[in-house]
């Protein structure tokens, strides 16, 4: 059944009255992925559709839309409120009333995860709160529910199996609500899926607004709606449709956009573009109908975003007159934050290829099989996306942004002094023989994979431990350590440890510390089978602990531990060094199973803090009053697994890659996403001259640990050491016959240093050889016809005088001269400049005095006879 209601279009909007100066021009199409492409799709997608360069008004409009707010509303009332006097939510509603007609917004589209916890009043409160600004200013818009907005989310529940009166998203935006929108057409029978039908540009759209878990029922009436509007250009919203690879780029089908695009998308030509917010990240997918004709699906969600998504949104800017759509994604949040409480994750504007795209589409073309009279409407709007940009920008001066690069090589990290243990696993691939041993490459802290006998699993099995090179893109490891078959269902486990007299088990961190790993959760995770897991533990009994107070929760469990809620929220727990203080708690939000994380744990004594980053953001949700922690001695770090009650469980289902340890807090810059600098890169100088037969030092400064390469008319290779300094030795002749060494002439060479593939910019030089004039043994008798014998007086090679008193001569005695050897990077010299002119000047004397000899010599022989 169809539940209508009279359809009126939207209130008036503004005409603009004034040209803007400059329009922003199409960005590149970027993140497309065509599947089977048809030659239509070519025509539509290929077609010359860059805007105009100047301020021409075009037929154009905005779509706004909402991606996940969950957090807004969680941590509305004890973080936003108490803090900003706002929260993200209310503060991208209001900013869209405000901006309406600036920005020519006929409707706004919410993704769905309303809320965080379904059952908390509170966080409903807070979405009715911001939604109610959209509905006291007659701006219409369409809702739908999330996984986390109804009461079972499990993927084999769906629409028509929840009791409609408990469930609370029928209760606060149900049928009720969205009719009172004038763009509403109808709901099914569920009311959790409804469609809408705007106009702008002289068009009419229609919306369809599936929620999680749409039945087949709820698709037939999705069908039903589409037959009834078949000349409708659609966009389709849902929460779950295109996911995103661990890349944080690229797309990644998804089951359930699967099923949607089996049972309605690819049959249903009007559907053009679609948009779902759930998995963490922005991408595009572009595919191909059942017309031959593309559909391009949008994922767009900042959840696990600095703020819980820092209040970005969509803005899409269709264009009819130049076939185009362009999105922006900015945060009017940001904007509004006072200044002294910005951070370097406080962007006004996302500048990603994923966040800012131009999506050519020729409208007539690719709506010509159900609308063959779509036409675009008045030209009577600037450029959109320019205004919003600069209506974003307005005053906002923005901090320096942190950006991320990937690694080169295995080397390419950060090394930390104060490091205490750093784990890695990159090497061969495989499974992991019980015993078998991880180095620890800061110290003593190896780890090893405990016995199955000793772990105390009956049906663990070998296999069930892994090497693998799947790792997190910005590891430079290129290694993990995964664990199969976790189930606390039957007690399933494996996991290793370190030994039992290992430095790190008893430090106490009470200079704060900086933990750091890459997680992944297994894709086939389950609450039953998985909830409360671990993935690194300091094994203990916190109970036993002088001062402790009691806890409901956790009053067994070890001192400290990271691992995954049965909400699949990662939880670090510790009990600091005050004991009397209790377990202090870090929360994440939703972790995504299958996809590649970062996360670290700095403990800041100066602010008794400790911070949960993931991904680079701080979550909202932090330990206070804390710092250090207090542990029981001689009891190991585990990985894979929990300890609590004095034996193990709980085994990690899923991968743990490198882990670090460090005695203090550090920032971003030295974590293990971090590249080192290879800025500051010097080779030798770079005219530099030696005599040939003499060996030649190439020498300079770079960055600790990276390989020195020279190119060109020379080659070598170095590695830098942990001064800084690096040198290549190289072999000149005079002897052609010595065709491995370098012959006299200029050599022109160039310089890098690098970490694998990432490379700082050459430095280019010369090194010049120059003849020897020593005899070689085969060289003629002096006294022999035809030989020259140079005149001492003569300037040697180099153009300096053989007198070593004569300015130039770089004899000490010469105030203006320089030194004539230069030390190596290993306590070698090389010869350099005014260097190499004494040596000619001293080579050419000795020749001299050799001569004079010789002629003496002859003449007091004839004398004698």
């Amino acid at each position: 059944m169809i539940v209508t209601q009279t359809h009126h279009g939207p209130p008036g909007r503004r005409t603009a009255a004034q040209r803007l100066t400059a329009m922003l021009g199409a960005a590149a199409t970027v993140g497309v992925l065509a599947l089977a492409p048809a030659p239509a799709v070519a025509a539509i997608l290929t077609n010359d559709v860059t805007a105009p360069a100047d301020a021409a008004l075009g037929s154009r409009f905005t779509l706004a839309v909402l991606p996940d707010t969950q957090f807004y509303s969680r941590y509305s009332e004890d973080q936003f409120l108490p803090r900003y006097g706002s929260d993200p939510f209310a503060t991208q509603t209001a900013w869209l009333v405000d901006h309406r007609e600036e920005l020519n917004i006929p409707f706004v589209a919410h993704l769905g995860d309303i809320v965080d916890q379904v059952g908390t009043e509170k966080e409903w409160r807070a979405a009715d709160r911001a939604m109610a600004t959209l509905d006291d200013a007659g701006m219409p818009y369409s809702i739908l529910a999330g996984n986390h907005d109804v009461l079972n989310s499990s993927d084999d529940w769906f629409d028509t199996d929840y009791t409609l009166a408990d469930e609370p998203f029928v209760q606060w935006f149900g049928t009720e609500r969205a009719a009172k929108q004038s763009t509403y057409g109808g709901s099914d029978d569920t009311g959790f899926n409804q469609f809408h039908i705007f106009e702008a540009a002289g068009q009419e759209f229609l919306v369809l607004a599936l929620s999680w878990r749409a039945s087949d029922e709820s698709l037939a009436w999705a069908q039903d709606v589409l037959a009834a509007h078949p000349t409708l250009p659609t966009i389709l919203t849902t929460h779950s449709l295109l996911n995103i690879e661990p890349d944080g780029t690229s797309p990644k089908e998804d089951p359930n956009g699967l099923r949607l695009w089996e049972k309605l998308i690819r049959s249903n030509d009007q559907i053009f573009l679609t948009f779902n917010g759930h998995f963490h990240g922005a991408t595009q997918l572009t595919k191909t109908n059942d017309f031959g004709n593309p559909v391009t699906e949008v994922l767009m969600d900042y959840q696990m975003a600095y703020e819980g998504g820092n209040g970005y949104l969509g803005l899409l800017e269709f264009d009819l007159g130049a076939n185009t759509i362009s999105l922006e994604t900015g945060s009017p949040w940001v904007a509004s934050k006072p200044r002294d409480m910005l951070t370097s994750y406080d962007q006004v504007l996302l500048e990603g290829e994923q966040q800012r795209f131009t999506m050519p589409i020729v409208f007539a073309e690719r709506f010509r099989g159900f609308a063959p009279n779509f036409a675009a409407g008045p030209a009577d709007q600037p450029s959109l996306t320019a205004k919003a940009r600069e209506i974003l920008l307005d005053g906002f001066e923005a901090p320096d942004s942190a950006s991320l690069e990937f690694p080169g090589s295995s080397e390419d990290y950060v090394p930390v002094d104060g490091t205490l243990a750093h784990w890695r696993f990159g090497g061969a691939e495989g499974v992991v023989a019980e015993g078998q041993v991880f180095e620890d490459v800061a110290g003593g802290a190896d780890l090893h994979r405990v016995g199955i006998a000793e772990s105390g699993s009956a049906t663990a099995q070998a296999a069930d431990v892994t090497v693998s090179a799947d790792t997190n893109p910005y590891s430079s490891d290129g290694g993990a350590v995964c664990f199969a078959n976790s189930d606390k269902r039957t007690g399933r486990l494996s996991y290793l440890s370190t030994d039992a007299d290992a430095a790190i088990n008893d430090v106490n961190l009470d200079k704060g510390y900086t933990i750091e790993t890459f997680l992944k959760v297994d894709p086939g995770w389950s609450a039953d089978a998985n909830g409360w897991m671990k993935a690194i533990v300091r094994s203990g009994n916190r109970s036993t602990m002088p001062g402790m107070p009691w806890m409901r929760w956790d009053y067994t469990a070890s001192p400290a531990a990271l691992g995954l809620s049965n909400l699949k929220e990662l939880q670090w727990t510790e009990v600091p060094v005050d004991t009397t203080k209790g377990d202090r708690t870090s929360w994440s939000g939703e972790i995504m199973p299958d996809r590649w994380i970062h996360v670290a744990l700095v403990n800041d004594p100066q602010t008794s803090r400790t911070t949960m980053y993931i991904d680079g953001a701080p979550v909202l949700r932090n330990a206070t009053d804390t710092f250090g922690q207090s542990v029981n001695g001689a009891m190991p770090w585990i990985f894979g697994a929990d300890w609590f009650d004095d034996r193990v469980g709980n085994g990690w289902a899923g991968c743990i890659g490198e882990t670090r340890v460090i005695d203090h807090p550090t920032g971003p810059e030295q974590w293990l996403t971090a590249r080192p600098s290879l800025t500051g890169f010097t080779a030798l100088a770079s005219e530099t001259e030696v005599v040939a037969g003499q060996q030649a030092v190439l020498h300079g400064t770079g960055t600790p640990r990276a390989e020195v390469t020279l190119s060109g008319a020379l080659a070598g290779q170095a590695q830098v050491s942990s001064d800084g300094r690096w040198s290549i030795e190289l072999e000149t002749s005079s002897a052609a016959a010595r065709a491995v060494a370098i012959l006299p002439g200029e050599h022109h060479y160039t310089a890098t240093q690098s970490f694998g593939t990432r490379q700082s910019a050459p430095v280019a030089g010369v090194l010049r050889v120059a003849e020897t004039s020593t005899p070689d043994p085969e060289t003629p008798d002096p006294g022999t016809p035809g030989t020259q014998v140079p005149d001492a007086g003569t300037p040697a090679p180099g153009g300096s005088s053989s007198d070593p008193t004569q300015p130039g001569s770089g004899h000490p005695s010469d105030g203006g001269g320089q030194a004539g050897t230069v030390p190596g990077g290993d306590g070698s010299l090389a010869i350099t400049g005014a260097g190499a002119v004494d040596l000619a000047c001293l080579a050419a004397a000795v020749l001299a005095l050799g001569i004079v000899l010789l002629v003496i010599k002859r003449r007091t022989a004839r004398m004698e006879l």
